[in-house]
Order: C-alpha cells, then sequence, then structure tokens
C-alpha cells in the first residue's frame, strides 16, 4: 500500500479523495492554486504545496509543478480526482517515468479511450454495442453524405477528441449537413486543437446510461451496476440516479456483463465508466471516461463500497476486493449537482457564502469543500457540492430528496437548489419518464 497519496485537484473531489485516504491511513499531499489556500481540502490534508497562481493552465495543469511537489514531498502516488489532469496520457507516463503511481488507467489505454474515434472501434472489438456511423474522422461533404445516406437522418457530428457537448452538430436533413459539417470541425479545432470529426446516428430520444467497471489490470473485470444520468442541460449532468428506472434486471444484468468483459478482455486496470444511449431496448456505446466520475457517490450507496478505496487498491497492485458475485444491490438513490449559478439562466454567481447549512438524517450525503464565510473564486468549474440521498426505492429515495432540498441552505450567491425543488415534484421525473432532451425542453417552457 502507498505511504502518501498526492491528490492533484481541488474542491469537493479533493475532499472525498482525502477522506478515504484517511480512512486508509494513508499520509496526504494536497496541491493547490493562491485562489484555493483557504480551501477545505487544504485546511485538512497532512501537507499542501501551493504550485501556481488561479489559472488552471499555471496550477492545477501543470505537471512539472506537480511532479515536483511530488519530488519535494516524497509522495509515492497521486490520485488525479475527475476533470483537469484525469485523462491526461501525458500526465500518467511523464509520472511512470519518475516511479510514481497514477491512481487510473495506463497511458496506452487513456489514449485509446481519449480519441473518440479510436474509442468506437475498440469498443466493437471488444463487443459493445456501437451507434451505427462512420469507421473513421469523416473528411468531406461527400464521405459524410453517403454515410448520412447510408445510416438515415437525423445524424449526428462529433468532434472525434471532444466533450462536453462542444464540436457536436446534429443534422435533420442533407440540406442541413454541409454547414452542420463546417460548425463542428471549425468548434472542434478551436476547443481541442484537432478539428478530426465524425458522424453516428442521432437518437431522437434516448436516455443516457453508464455503467460503473472497474479492471485490476491482469484481466479481472466487475461491474458496479448502471447509473441514468438522462437529465442534461448543453450536454452536462444535472441530476443522476442508480439504477435506472428505464431498465428492466434483464437488460441491466445484460449490459453489465458486456462491460465486464471487455474491460476484462481489454487488460484495463482501475476505474472506467462506459457510456451509453438507450431507446427501445438497445443500447449503443458513445465514449468511455478513464476516471471517477463526478456521479460515483450514487453507485457507492446502492453497493455499499467505497470506491476511491477501490481505486487506490487496485492501483497499489492489491486487485480487486471483491468478485462479481459479491456486489449486491439495495435500494435507490439520486444525486444533484449543486452548481453556483443563477438556477434560470445558468450563470456562473461566485462569491462569499454567508450561511452554509446541509441536510441530515438517514441516507443524506453530502460531498462538499464548501462552508460558511469560504469564498468560491471565478476561475474554475461552479460545482460546489453534491447531494445524494439513498432509499430502498425509488419513492422513498425521492420524498426523501424532496425533505433533503427544503432542508439545503447556501445563502450569498445563487445555486441551482430552487431548479432541484422543482425538479422533485415533476410527474415526470416522478414517473421516471424522461429522456437526454426532458430538461431542456423544460427550462424552455419555464423561460
Amino acid at each position: 500500500m502507498f505511504q502518501k497519496i498526492l491528490i492533484a485537484n481541488r474542491g469537493e473531489i479533493a475532499l472525498r479523495v482525502l477522506r478515504a485516504c484517511k480512512e486508509l491511513g494513508i499520509q496526504t499531499v494536497v496541491v493547490h492554486s493562491t485562489a484555493d489556500a483557504d480551501a477545505m481540502h487544504v485546511r485538512l490534508a497532512d501537507e499542501s504545496v501551493c504550485i501556481g497562481p488561479p489559472p488552471s493552465r499555471d496550477s492545477y495543469l501543470n505537471i512539472h509543478q506537480i511532479v515536483a511537489a511530488c519530488e519535494i514531498t516524497g509522495a509515492d502516488a497521486v490520485h488525479p480526482g475527475y476533470g483537469f489532469l484525469s485523462e491526461n496520457a501525458k500526465f500518467a507516463d511523464i509520472l511512470a517515468a519518475h516511479n510514481i503511481t497514477f491512481i487510473g488507467p495506463s497511458g496506452d489505454h487513456i489514449r485509446i479511450m481519449g480519441d473518440k474515434i479510436e474509442a468506437k472501434r475498440t469498443a466493437k472489438r471488444l463487443g459493445i454495442p456501437v451507434v451505427p456511423g462512420s469507421d473513421g474522422a469523416v473528411t468531406d461533404e461527400k464521405e459524410a453524405r453517403r454515410i448520412a445516406g447510408e445510416i438515415g437522418y437525423p445524424v449526428i457530428i462529433k468532434a472525434s477528441a471532444g466533450g462536453g457537448g462542444r464540436g457536436m452538430k446534429v443534422a435533420h436533413t442533407e440540406a442541413d449537413l454541409e454547414v452542420a459539417l463546417q460548425t463542428a470541425r471549425s468548434e472542434a479545432g478551436a476547443a481541442f486543437g484537432d478539428d478530426a470529426v465524425y458522424i453516428e446516428k442521432y437518437l431522437e430520444k434516448p436516455r443516457h446510461i453508464e455503467v460503473q467497471v472497474f479492471g485490476d489490470g491482469f484481466g479481472r473485470g466487475v461491474h458496479f451496476g448502471e447509473r441514468d444520468c438522462s437529465l442534461q442541460r448543453r450536454h452536462q449532468k444535472v441530476w443522476e440516479e442508480a439504477p435506472s428506472p428505464a431498465l428492466n434486471a434483464e437488460e441491466r444484468a445484460r449490459i453489465g456483463g458486456v462491460c465486464a468483459k471487455a474491460i476484462a478482455d481489454l487488460g484495463y486496470s482501475g476505474a472506467g465508466t462506459i457510456e451509453f444511449l438507450y431507446e427501445n431496448g438497445e443500447f449503443y456505446f458513445i465514449e468511455m471516461n478513464t476516471r471517477l466520475q463526478v456521479e460515483h457517490p450514487v453507485t457507492e450507496a446502492i453497493t455499499g463500497i467505497d470506491l476511491v478505496h477501490e481505486q487506490i487498491r487496485v492501483a497499489s497492485g492489491g486487485g480487486l476486493s471483491v468478485k462479481q458475485e459479491d456486489i449486491k444491490f439495495n435500494g435507490h438513490a439520486i444525486e444533484c449537482r449543486i452548481n453556483a449559478e443563477d438556477p434560470r439562466t445558468f450563470t456562473p454567481s461566485p462569491g462569499t457564502i454567508s450561511h452554509f447549512h446541509t441536510p441530515g438524517g438517514l441516507g443524506i450525503r453530502v460531498d462538499s469543500g464548501v462552508y460558511s464565510g469560504y469564498k468560491i473564486p471565478p476561475y474554475y468549474d461552479s460545482l460546489i457540492g453534491k447531494l445524494i440521498v439513498h432509499g430502498r426505492n425509488r419513492v422513498e429515495c425521492m420524498m426523501r430528496l424532496r425533505r433533503a432540498l427544503d432542508e439545503f441552505v447556501v445563502d450569498g450567491i445563487k445555486t441551482t437548489l430552487p431548479l432541484f425543488r422543482d425538479l422533485v415534484g415533476n410527474a415526470d421525473i416522478a414517473n421516471g419518464d424522461y429522456d437526454i432532451h426532458w430538461l431542456e425542453k423544460y427550462l424552455a417552457k419555464e423561460e
């Protein structure tokens, strides 16, 4: 087991990893920018190292500073959290060259799954169902028209190196295709420095289902069930739950088994999430995230297994702590992402939190690194906390969530709490009757 882990992140995920390390008796080092000097994870860590000014490129994305912090403090492993360098293959390679363990998959696996085209090819080879579309990058309009004609309109054009909805355009007819192709390429080049795009069939009313997987790096793989992340705004997840209200036991077992086998065959090490669009009983691979997800707590709630503990165990060479038959699913869990944003316009709302009171009681968990008097800096993601609620079934979970939202108080800034108070009382949400377009349609009606 590791002696000292450096946490290369900030906010609630840095605090989440720090707590796991303390429970395992591992010393902690956190790195921080000057803007985060008073952050909770900095206060609670055994050691902290300032690695630069507020801009991410000068601090949390500065690989050389982070490696130097490892060497100064004697850290023998790095946990990257999510975001920042968590899916940076170069970072994983550099750490390996310095004999520092990256708590995550190999640089090669990060590279494969970070390229959307190569990821789709790999998924297909591993027996994972994929969305019909181009086998590689689409280079010209003539080729795009041919592919779109074969798979049928509407089609979606996506950036090969993309994510977060950037470089993603829908063409409903051939007349739309040229503009959509040019716009997607332009956005992809500006956002990712790579204008390669590919084409897929556009599904009209799909769910977004993702499967939590783990590999030990030696040919063993397991799945921890699925999460439903269909409530999204601009392709950003807002509300996640497990298990999905849309799946039955047979579908759940089928897709979980496919994913666990794929991870084993790939020789993958650590945590990963295989993401699908689901429509009319069929799953279609869209991407794999080679890191811990923001929404991992809902899986922990229904399995009782600490996924960060599992990450650390696997990275240290200890293998998986459970076999597939050991993983049992209990009840229902929902996570709401609490952002420092206007709940109607979603404009960021940095500032000082004058009062912060979290809900409590059975089945309630709040992951947050903020506190009363904390000043939210304007430089980073607006996520300030996650409310995770667990119940014996979905009805109990929803009622408990309603109660928890009523207790949650954040004063001094605007947050998305009012949005969730509206959603928890909506009939479609109560019935689990929603798809990836539902929330944006709902918000458009409210304007």
